[in-house]
């Protein structure tokens, strides 16, 4: 009886124990779970901050990119006419009567950017004397560049260092300089007088700017062997008539038109922006232009 007694009171003590260590293994079980559910909530946060991080990545790549190239206004003027061509036979016969049709044509790699022409005329009166006239027409088109600038601004400059070009002429004296109206843009006529061994030469040199293209018209003349010196006031109105037409032929290669000297200031007809643009790439070259004084120099050699 004492043996029942005493295992009955050890079952009774282990109860306790039994309970206890199976409270603390179901605490034991509950951990990994709390555990687990935490990690799922912080792959979850971590989730949400890769999607941050994508949306910020987008973000960045739909960010502004680098400024476009600048682009400037295509210029109004894609053609040159024939440099022999821009005066009419009426015309080439006045200025220089014994050459109206024989026209030599300046050397040019691209004569849609650069053309000239040029005549000589003789006319021997054997002992009363030689009356000698030489012309010379040069063409130059600027192509709007998007790193030089629009192409008549560019022809602006040209047109500016062509005319300091005409007025700084070494042993040119009497020169002067006076504007233009009615041919092309802008136009300036500069004069001068030159001495040469065989006679007095004297000089008329009108640059004009039509849109984005650059006239220099070279015209002079020299009375020889004892003839009379041409008049100068004379020779200015020939040239200026002349630059004249050469500004309506270029407009007109261009489907454009221009008032002629004696109208109203000339300015394109058409807007800039109307005129097609020049089928050439790129900008034209500025050619090293031609000195007056050459312009005389060879006028000299030919009367000679």
């Amino acid at each position: 009886m004492q043996r029942a007694a005493d295992r009955d009171d050890r079952r009774d003590r282990r109860a306790p124990r039994a309970k206890r260590l199976s409270r603390a293994l179901v605490g034991a079980t509950t951990v990994p779970v709390v555990l687990l559910a935490a990690g799922c909530s912080s792959g979850s946060d971590d989730g949400g901050g890769d999607s941050g991080g994508a949306r910020n990545t987008a973000a960045a790549s739909g960010s502004p990119s680098a400024s476009p190239s600048p682009t400037v206004r295509a210029a109004a003027y894609g053609k040159l006419p024939g440099a022999c061509a821009v005066l009419s036979k009426k015309s080439l016969s006045s200025l220089v009567p014994k050459a109206a049709a024989s026209g030599k044509e300046g050397k040019s790699n691209d004569t849609q950017a650069r053309t000239s022409c040029s005549w000589s005329s003789l006319d021997d009166n054997g002992v009363k004397g030689s009356q000698f006239r030489w012309l010379s027409v040069s063409l130059l088109r600027f192509e709007s560049d998007a790193t030089r600038g629009e192409g008549d601004k560019l022809a602006e400059a040209y047109y500016q260092k062509q005319v300091g070009d005409a007025q700084s002429v070494e042993g040119a004296k009497n020169a002067t300089a006076r504007p233009l109206t009615g041919t092309g843009d802008q136009a300036t006529a500069v004069g001068y007088d030159l001495k040469k061994k065989e006679g007095s030469f004297k000089q008329q040199t009108v640059v004009a700017r039509v849109e984005n293209v650059v006239i220099t018209l070279d015209y002079n003349g020299a009375g020889l062997a004892g003839e009379k010196t041409p008049d100068a006031d004379g020779l200015a109105g020939s040239a200026k008539k002349a630059a004249g037409e050469v500004v309506a032929a270029v407009a007109s290669a261009n489907g454009d038109t221009v008032a002629t000297p004696g109208d109203a200031p000339s300015k394109s007809a058409t807007a800039s922006g109307s005129a097609k643009p020049s089928a050439s790439g790129g900008s034209s070259a500025s050619p090293s232009p031609a000195k007056s004084a050459k312009a005389s120099e060879s006028a000299a050699d030919q009367a000679d």
